[in-house]
């Protein structure tokens, strides 16, 4: 059968992948094209288009680039009549998939959503239009099943999150060779930076992120490169001669690493998932942080502490995040008590998780259903 699947950003691109894995175990024949990465592609799928031409952070880069928006809109709506799937798969990315799904939808294509847009976090209102336009939901965090179904009355499949098969999947790495080969000091602990998927958050957050390194002479710092942004990119902010530069290998630095200071989003979860402490971080421009924070509801920015209802990850938001505000808080997840309680509530966030298998789930449930259609 055909499927037409849909991702716009790095993390889209992991979870694409697997799931075109999966598909093309439970349908030999699966003719697969797709939006996204290199991931996607390598797994098996033919690419469209990058999401690195499609990837716009906060409500002011958005207007900016409404004309290109529009364009891609456009050339999506009609490289799927072209291809006419059996099924359109969704995965988050909600502002350009949720225009596609109602426009594909009255077209008469099957449409399903893998990973939800994180709805319950603002403009609830969406879940009107994911309704009227969404045939199957498969979601991944346990608390959409309860918000989707008891709070708005639409079925959806919770089937586990794809984050522990890729992690469960992982290249085990030895810290020695890790050290030698990026020239890293045998004796010196790593502090991992995970700054962000895209160059405008990057640019924002990497900066203050290395101002905390002459106060940690004991440690090696490491920064995680993103796969959308090149290597030149990062050049100007490894200039330091205590700052080393990884490329692709953000699970193994953080299997090596002692702590973490990580941009918000997926990231906090995979650091969480590999059992490092780390202090989440959040500082968007002052337009998109004022529309943001009268739309937002959550309490927590992470992931960690949202599945948790609860703080287990310091944040640092907007005007809180500050260099000695980063000092303070990297210092009291390198040791301590605060370490410890971090470290044992990660145990229990991996078992509130369930187990693996959601890209395998995911893919049978949209299988048979096509096979039963």
């Amino acid at each position: 059968m055909k499927y037409y699947i849909i991702a716009g950003e790095a993390s889209g691109d992991l979870h694409g992948s697997n799931l075109i894995r999966a598909l093309k175990k439970a349908d030999t024949g699966a003719d697969i094209r797709c939006w996204g990465g290199d991931l996607m592609e390598k797994a098996g799928g033919t690419l469209v288009k990058h999401y690195k031409e499609m990837s716009f952070m906060g409500f002011a880069e958005v207007l900016a680039n409404l004309p290109q928006i529009f364009k891609n809109i456009a050339f999506c709506k009609e490289d799927i009549s072209t291809f006419c799937p059996d099924v359109i798969i969704f995965i988050d990315f909600s502002g350009f998939n949720l225009r596609i799904a109602s426009w594909a939808k009255a077209e008469g294509y099957r449409t399903n959503y893998y990973i939800s847009p994180q709805v319950w976090a603002s403009r609830e209102g969406r879940v009107r239009k994911i309704r009227a336009s969404i045939d199957q939901m498969y979601v991944i965090l346990p608390f959409e099943k309860e918000f989707y179904e008891e709070k708005h009355g639409f079925p959806v499949h919770y089937v586990g999150h794809p984050l522990l098969d890729a992690i469960e999947a992982k290249e085990t790495v030895d810290p020695a060779n890790f050290r030698k080969k990026h020239g890293l000091q045998g004796d010196k602990e790593i502090i991992a930076l995970l700054p962000g998927s895209r160059k405008q958050e990057v640019e924002k957050m990497l900066s203050l992120m290395l101002s905390v390194v002459p106060l940690f002479p004991d440690y090696e710092f490491v920064i995680a490169g993103a796969p959308s942004l090149d290597t030149e990119f990062y050049s100007r902010f490894t200039k330091e001669s205590r700052v080393h530069f990884v490329r692709g290998e953000t699970y193994a630095l953080l299997q090596c690493s002692k702590a973490a200071l990580v941009t918000s989003g997926t990231a906090t979860l995979e650091t969480a998932l590999f059992k490092v402490p780390q202090v989440v971080c959040y500082k968007g421009n002052w337009i998109s942080y004022q529309i943001a924070k009268r739309i937002i509801t959550l309490k927590y920015i992470s992931l960690v502490n949202l599945i948790m209802d609860r703080e287990v990850v310091t944040e640092l938001i907007q005007n809180d995040l500050s260099h000695k505000a980063l000092v303070r808080e990297l210092k009291a997840v390198l040791t301590g008590p605060r370490r410890e309680a971090v470290l044992t509530a990660y145990e229990e966030l991996e078992a509130k998780l369930g187990g693996g298998g959601a890209s395998e789930k995911a893919a049978g449930m949209i299988v048979d259903s096509l096979r039963n259609s």
